[in-house]
């Protein structure tokens, strides 16, 4: 048995995960996203393909990749999207392709989508899926929240609020649920999340052989 030190831990390959977050319109999650990107730099957003209209400040390819209609449906109906949805009017999906790589890399991926888009994930992916459900405090912040944003007609406003009591009812299919009063706690318990679901036993691929060549050491 060597007893010279090692310097650091040593590298395990790991497969990726996909972090879904979803959540109703204006209870924080793109916010949350956001924060949770830059402190964490291995994890990598996927960008979904979408028919909506660019918001003010939206760049296409960062942000979205926009499209309209019949380029999404050739893609949905090839089998080029992972997932895809109908929210609000607009088709939203996700390419297959750039995601699955990712995870065969090690990088985490995460995804800002509907929980229509989460139940395709688990019937595709459901050995790499974590998913996240973000509720407001209350009905009020959510309201409140969706008027402030000022980005949509009131009419946008409108339908949005009357689709969260649906959208809420999804709560129980996640693993993990997040109530976000506070910016600050709700991206730490985020990142708590994350850094439990990295140390899963069964997407550390290389424990096996660190396993062996520890015990050939001792």
């Amino acid at each position: 048995m060597s007893d010279t030190p090692q310097s650091g831990p040593p590298a395990i390959a790991r497969r990726g995960l996909l972090l879904v977050l979803s959540s109703p319109s204006g209870a924080g999650k793109t916010t949350l996203a956001r924060e949770l990107l830059k402190a964490e730099t291995s994890l990598a957003m996927s960008v979904s393909v979408t028919t909506r209209k660019p918001r003010p400040g939206e760049v296409d390819g960062r942000d979205y990749i926009f499209c309209d209609q019949a380029a999404f449906e050739r893609m949905r109906d090839d089998g080029s999207l992972l997932e895809w949805a109908s929210v609000h009017g607009n088709l939203y999906g996700t390419p297959k392709g750039a995601v699955m790589d990712m995870l065969s890399d090690g990088t985490d991926v995460l995804f800002d989508i509907d929980w229509q888009g989460a139940q395709q994930l688990k019937e595709k992916a459901a050995d790499d899926l974590v998913r996240v459900f973000i509720l407001p405090p209350s009905a009020s912040a959510l309201e409140e929240r969706l008027r402030k944003r000022a980005q949509d007609d009131p009419d946008v406003v409108a339908r949005r609020l009357a689709a969260a009591s649906a959208e809420i009812s999804h709560w129980a299919e996640y693993e993990y649920v997040i109530v976000n009063a506070d910016i600050k706690a709700s991206l730490a318990g985020l990142r708590a999340i994350l850094a439990a679901e990295r140390q899963r036993r069964a997407r550390q691929q290389g424990l096996a052989d660190f396993v062996r060549s520890l015990q050939d050491g001792l």
